[in-house]
C-alpha cells in the first residue's frame, strides 16, 4: 500500500488527478468493476468492493459525478431561484425544498436574485446552463412571458402568486385573501374599529391582501373608511402612521401589515418614537416567520406553511421531471398565530 501512496503523491506533484484506469490497474480489476464498486451497484463481491474503495482512497481518486451524469442524460441537480436570501420567508421555503430534495436523492443549486428583477432572470439563465433538471422559483418577479419560454425547456414551479397562470408552469401559494380576512376579524374581535393596512409592494400577493383588507373593513365596519398606506415610499408611510398615533385623535389603533418584514420596520419606528406596544398600537404581520419571535412584543402573524410549500414545490417538480404534462396549481390555507403584539384598543 506504500507504493500506492507514493504513486498518488507523484501524480499530485505532476498535477494529474488519478483516473478510474489508475484505480483498476492498482486494484488488479477491470474498469467496470471499479465503476460498480464506486456506484455501490451489484456485480462485485463485498470483499472486492472494499478492496477497490480502499485503493481508490489511497490514490485520492474522486468519481466525476458531473461527467457521468452528462453521459446518462441526468444531472440530479435541481435549481432553486431566490428573490432575497436575507428574507426569512425565502429561507424557510428553501429549507422545505432542501428536505424534500434529500429524500429524493437530488441536489440543489441556488441562484440569488438579490431583490433585482434583471439579476433574477440572469441567475435563472445560469441555472439552466448548469444542466439543472428543473427549477423551483421563490419569487413572482420573473416576467410571465419569460417563465413560459423557460418552462418549455425545463420543468418550473413557482412558490408565490403570479399575475396570471402561465402555461407549463406549476405554482404553490397560500390564500392571501383568507389570511388578510383572518387578521381583520381578529382585530375587530378585540374591539378595534380604526385600522390601517401598511404595504410595501405592488406584487400580486400583496395586492390581494390589500384588497381583502379593504373588503373586510367595508363589510364589517361600513361606517369606517379603510386606511391603506403604501406601497410607494414605505418609510414615509410608516412615519405618517407614527405621527397619527402620536396625535391620538382619530388615529388607527391597529395596523395589519403586508408581511413580517414591514411589521418589524413599523415596530422599530414606534419604539423609537416612544410609543407603547401593544398599548397604543396593535400590529399583525404576515408569514409567521422567525422575525415574529425575535420582536418585542412578539408579533401576531398570519402563518404561511413555508416549509410545506417548499416540499410541495419539489414534489410537483419531480412529477414534471417524471413526465406529468398537465399544469398544477396548489393553494394552501393560512392560519393566524396570535402573540403579544395585539390586544384590546386603548380608551
Amino acid at each position: 500500500m506504500a507504493s500506492l501512496t507514493t504513486s498518488a503523491a507523484q501524480r499530485r506533484r505532476a498535477g494529474r488527478k488519478p483516473t478510474i484506469h489508475d484505480v483498476a490497474e492498482a486494484a488488479g480489476v477491470s474498469k467496470s468493476a471499479v465503476s460498480l464498486a464506486i456506484r455501490n451497484q451489484r456485480g462485485v463481491s463485498e470483499a472486492t468492493r472494499e478492496h477497490i474503495l480502499q485503493v481508490a482512497q489511497e490514490l485520492g481518486y474522486r468519481s466525476n459525478v458531473w461527467a457521468r451524469s452528462l453521459v446518462q442524460g441526468r444531472t440530479g441537480l435541481i435549481g432553486i431561484l431566490l428573490q432575497d436570501l436575507g428574507n426569512s420567508y425565502h429561507r424557510d421555503v428553501t429549507a422545505g425544498v432542501e428536505d424534500a430534495a434529500v429524500q429524493n436523492n437530488l441536489r440543489l443549486v441556488i441562484g440569488h436574485g438579490r431583490r433585482d428583477a434583471k439579476r433574477l432572470q440572469a441567475e435563472l439563465d445560469s441555472l439552466l446552463a448548469l444542466g439543472v433538471e428543473g427549477v423551483v422559483i421563490v419569487s413572482s418577479w420573473v416576467p410571465p412571458h419569460y417563465l413560459e419560454k423557460v418552462g418549455k425547456r425545463v420543468p418550473l414551479v413557482v412558490v408565490g402568486r403570479l399575475p396570471y397562470r402561465v402555461p407549463g408552469v406549476d405554482t404553490v401559494a397560500n390564500r392571501d385573501e383568507e389570511g388578510a380576512k383572518q387578521a381583520v376579524q381578529h382585530l375587530i374581535g378585540l374591539g378595534h374599529a380604526r385600522m390601517a393596512h401598511l404595504t410595501g409592494s405592488s406584487r400580486p400577493a400583496a395586492m390581494h391582501r390589500r384588497a381583502a383588507f379593504s373588503e373586510m373593513m367595508r363589510r364589517m365596519l361600513p361606517d369606517v373608511d379603510p386606511q391603506v398606506e403604501g406601497p410607494e415610499q414605505l418609510e414615509a408611510a410608516i412615519k405618517y402612521l407614527v405621527f397619527q398615533i402620536q396625535q391620538e385623535k382619530g388615529a388607527p389603533t391597529a395596523v395589519f401589515t403586508q408581511n413580517d418584514r414591514v411589521a418589524a420596520d413599523l415596530v422599530g419606528a414606534c419604539l423609537d418614537a416612544g410609543l407603547r406596544l401593544p398599548g397604543q398600537l396593535s400590529i399583525v404581520g404576515y408569514d409567521n416567520s422567525s422575525v415574529c419571535r425575535m420582536l418585542r412584543p412578539q408579533l401576531t402573524s398570519v402563518d404561511q406553511p413555508r416549509a410545506r410549500m417548499g416540499e410541495l414545490a419539489l414534489e410537483m417538480l419531480s412529477e414534471r421531471i417524471a413526465g406529468r404534462a398537465e399544469d398544477r396549481h396548489i393553494t394552501i390555507a393560512p392560519k393566524l398565530v396570535v402573540r403579544e403584539s395585539t390586544t384590546t384598543p386603548r380608551d
